[in-house]
C-alpha cells in the first residue's frame, strides 16, 4: 500500500515538473508599463513634489513586481528541478545588476570628489554600504531624511531601496526553499507570507515617528510587506499556471478589478503625502495591496490590462527603469546645485533634467547594462590574462581603459580626503549666524513670554491699537532712545514702533525664521521664537498643541513655514484650525528659488488666506525678487540687510492688520 502511495506521488511529482518544463516562462510585457508608472511617479515626486505628493510610492509597486517576478522564477527552479540554482539566481542577478550600479557609485562619487567637495562626509561609509546592500541601515542612523529637500541632499539617498531589494536577493533562495519543505504546499505558504506582511505593517505603525520617519522609511522590517506581498502573490497565481482560456464573466471581473486599482494607484499617487500619519499606519499597505491587485491582473493572460500597458513607449521606460532609478538622484542633485533659479522656471529645469537622465540612462544600458549582462565571467581572468599579456587597443577599449582608471583614482582620492567628523561638524558662517540667533532667541523668549501676559493682562493684544492713529509728532515723543534706533534701522513709523512694543506675537517656523529672529525681537520684544533648522508643516500641529496647553500661545501667530518642502492644502487647513479662528495669523511665504516647490507653497499660502479671514500673507517673496543682495549665497537665507528688510515687512503688516 506504501509503496503504491509512493509511486503515485512520484508519478504526479514527475508529471509537474515535466509540465513546467515544456511551459516556458512567457516575458509580461505589461509589467514594463507597470515599471514605467512606478519610476514616472518616483521622478515627477523628486522634480515637483507639489504637484504628485504621492510619487514616492513608486517603489512600493517596484518591490512588489520584484517579489512576484523572483519568486515565480524561484517557484519554476523548484518545480522543475526539485531545488533552486542559488548560485545560477545570484550570478545572474548581479550580472544585471551590478555594473550599472557599481558605474553609479563610482561616477557619483569621482563627480563629488571634483566638483561638490561638501558632499563627501561619510562618502567611504556611504560607497561601501551600498556595495553590500546595507545602506538602507546606514541611512537610519547617519542620513537624512528622504522628505528633506533642503538641506545638502546626498545624491546616494534613493539607494536605500535597492538595498532592501539587495538584502531580498541573497536570503530569499535560501528561505523559500526552506518554506517549502516546512510547508509542503504553495497555499500554506502563502498565508504564512501574509501573515509575515502584516507583521511588517504593524511594525511600521508602531515604530513611526512624526518628528523622524527615517526609521520606518528605510528599515528593511518596515518596508518588507510590499515585496512579502508580491512574493506571496507568486505562490497562488503562478504565471505559467495562469490559462488565457478562461470564462467571460471572470475576464470582465479581472479587468474591472485591474482597471480600479490602476484608478486608485492614480489617485493615491496624488493624494498621499509621505508626512502624513495616515501613510504609515494602513496608507502604505492598503497602497502595496492595490498594487500587488494590479501585478496579478496584468500577470494573467486573460486580462486586457495587460494589453492596455503594453506599447513601445512603456517597453522602452520600462526595460530601462532600473538605469533610470538608479541615476535620477545624482542628475538631479548636480543639476540643482548649479542652476539657481529652479522653483521660477520649474517645468523648463524639470525637462532639461529629465533629458539628462534619459541620456545618462541610455548610455549605461547601451555600453555597461546590455554588454556586461550578456558577457561570460568565467572567462574574466583568462582575458584579463590575455589583455596584460598582448593588450589590444582600439577606441572602445582605450575609452574603457581610461574611463574606468580614472574613476577609480578619483574615487580613491575621495575617500581619502572624506572630511574628518570634526571638520564635517565645523559650520558655515551662515550656520554660526544661525545657531548663535537660535541661542539668543532661546534667552529672549523667557522675556518675550512676560511682556505677553502683560499685554494679555492688559488686553492690549486684543484691542485695536491706537498708536497708529496718533500724529506722528505725538507718536515720536513717546519713542524712548532704544525705539528711535529702532525707528531708524528698520525705517518704521513712529506709530508702528510703539504698536509692536505693545503686541504679542509667537513665531513658528525654519532656519529663515532664525535667521531673522534677532531682529524680529528688537522690533517686537513679545515675540516667542520657535525656530528649527529643517522644520517642515508637519511639526508645527503639535508645537501649536503644546503651547496651546501651556497657555502660551500668542493672540498674534508668525508662520514661516514652507523653505524645506512643500505644504498641502489639508496641511495648512490643520494648522489654520488648530491655532484658532480667535487669533490673527501671519504667513511668510517661502523665498527659495533653488527648489522646485517654492511657487505652490506659496500658491498654499495665498489659497488658506483667502479661505480665512483671520490669516493674512506677508509676501517676502514678491517684497525680495530680484534683491539677490538680500541674501547669503544660498540665495534663501537672509544676510543683514534682508533680515531689516523682512523684519520691516512683518512689522508694518502686522500693525496694518491690528489697525483695521
Amino acid at each position: 500500500m506504501n509503496e503504491n502511495l509512493r509511486s503515485v506521488n512520484m508519478s504526479r511529482t514527475m508529471s509537474r515538473m515535466n509540465r513546467h518544463r515544456m511551459n516556458p516562462r512567457r516575458y509580461i510585457t505589461g509589467f514594463d508599463g507597470i515599471r514605467t508608472l512606478a519610476v514616472l511617479g518616483v521622478i515627477i515626486y523628486h522634480l515637483m513634489p507639489a504637484s504628485l505628493q504621492g510619487g514616492y510610492l513608486g517603489v512600493p509597486i517596484f518591490f512588489v513586481v520584484s517579489g512576484y517576478l523572483i519568486t515565480d522564477i524561484l517557484l519554476q527552479d523548484i518545480l522543475s528541478r526539485g531545488h533552486v540554482r542559488i548560485w545560477r539566481f545570484l550570478g545572474h542577478r548581479m550580472r544585471r545588476l551590478y555594473p550599472a550600479f557599481v558605474t553609479m557609485l563610482l561616477g557619483t562619487t569621482a563627480y563629488i570628489t571634483l566638483f561638490q567637495r561638501s558632499l563627501l562626509t561619510n562618502i567611504r561609509a556611504t560607497v561601501l554600504t551600498n556595495l553590500v546592500y546595507v545602506y538602507n541601515w546606514f541611512e537610519i542612523n547617519h542620513g537624512q531624511s528622504y522628505f528633506d529637500r533642503f538641506n545638502g541632499e546626498s545624491p546616494f539617498t534613493h539607494l536605500w531601496s535597492l538595498s532592501i531589494e539587495g538584502q531580498y536577493y541573497l536570503f530569499w533562495p535560501l528561505i523559500i526553499g526552506v518554506l517549502m519543505v516546512i510547508f509542503k504546499k504553495r497555499s500554506r505558504v502563502f498565508w504564512f507570507m501574509m501573515i509575515a506582511a502584516g507583521i511588517s505593517a504593524i511594525t511600521m505603525a508602531l515604530l513611526y515617528d512624526p518628528a523622524n520617519t527615517n526609521r520606518v522609511y528605510y528599515g528593511t522590517d518596515t518596508r518588507m510587506f510590499a515585496i512579502l506581498l508580491g512574493s506571496g502573490l507568486a505562490f497562488i497565481w503562478p504565471s505559467r499556471e495562469l490559462s488565457a482560456d478562461i470564462a467571460n464573466i471572470n475576464r470582465v471581473t479581472l479587468d474591472i478589478v485591474g482597471g480600479a486599482s490602476l484608478i486608485a494607484i492614480i489617485w493615491m499617487f496624488f493624494q498621499m503625502s509621505g508626512q502624513s500619519d495616515f501613510t504609515y499606519r494602513g496608507g502604505m499597505l492598503i497602497f502595496t495591496i492595490l498594487s500587488t491587485i494590479l501585478v496579478a491582473t496584468v500577470a494573467h493572460p486573460a486580462s486586457h490590462l495587460n494589453r492596455v500597458l503594453t506599447n513601445p513607449l512603456f517597453k522602452y521606460v520600462g526595460q530601462r527603469s532600473y538605469g533610470i532609478y538608479l541615476y535620477q538622484f545624482p542628475v538631479m542633485i548636480f543639476y540643482e546645485s548649479k542652476v539657481k533659479n529652479i522653483g521660477d522656471h520649474l517645468l523648463l529645469n524639470s525637462l532639461i533634467e529629465v533629458a539628462l537622465i534619459l541620456i545618462v540612462t541610455e548610455l549605461s544600458y547601451r555600453f555597461i547594462e546590455n554588454p556586461m549582462r550578456h558577457y561570460d565571467y568565467s572567462r574574466l581572468l583568462v582575458d584579463l590574462r590575455d589583455f596584460i599579456r598582448k593588450p589590444k587597443f582600439n577606441r572602445v577599449t582605450t575609452a574603457i581603459t581610461v574611463v574606468t582608471t580614472a574613476l577609480f583614482v578619483i574615487t580613491a582620492v575621495g575617500f581619502v580626503q572624506q572630511p574628518s567628523k570634526a571638520e564635517a561638524n565645523e559650520k558655515t558662517e551662515l550656520q554660526k549666524t544661525i545657531a548663535a540667533n537660535s541661542k539668543a532667541a532661546d534667552k529672549k523668549n523667557a522675556a518675550a513670554l512676560k511682556r505677553q501676559k502683560a499685554a494679555q493682562a492688559a488686553a492690549a493684544s486684543h484691542k485695536k491699537v491706537a498708536t497708529e492713529k496718533m500724529e506722528t509728532k505725538q507718536a515720536e515723543a513717546k519713542l524712548s532712545s532704544k525705539q528711535k534706533q529702532v525707528e531708524k534701522e528698520y525705517s518704521l513709523k513712529p506709530q508702528v514702533v510703539l504698536a509692536m512694543a505693545d503686541t504679542d506675537l509667537t513665531a513658528i517656523g525654519d532656519s529663515v525664521l532664525l535667521d531673522v529672529s534677532s531682529d524680529l525681537q528688537d522690533v517686537i520684544p513679545g515675540t516667542v521664537v520657535q525656530g528649527r533648522v529643517g522644520r517642515q508643516v508637519t511639526e508645527v500641529p503639535s508645537i501649536v498643541n503644546s503651547l496651546k496647553s501651556q497657555g502660551q500661545l500668542a493672540h498674534n501667530v508668525l508662520l514661516n513655514i514652507g523653505t524645506n518642502g512643500t505644504v498641502t492644502n489639508d496641511q495648512a487647513e490643520q494648522v489654520v484650525k488648530l491655532i484658532g479662528k480667535d487669533r490673527q495669523i501671519f504667513w511668510v511665504t517661502a523665498h527659495v528659488p533653488t527648489q522646485s516647490w517654492q511657487n505652490a507653497v506659496n500658491a498654499q499660502i495665498e489659497k488658506t488666506a483667502k479661505k480665512h479671514p483671520n490669516v493674512h500673507v506677508i509676501d517676502w517673496h514678491a517684497r525680495a525678487l530680484n534683491h539677490s543682495d538680500w541674501f547669503a549665497a544660498d540665495n534663501v537665507h537672509p544676510n543683514n540687510t534682508g533680515n531689516v528688510q523682512l523684519t520691516n515687512l512683518i512689522a508694518n503688516r502686522i500693525a496694518e492688520v491690528n489697525n483695521n
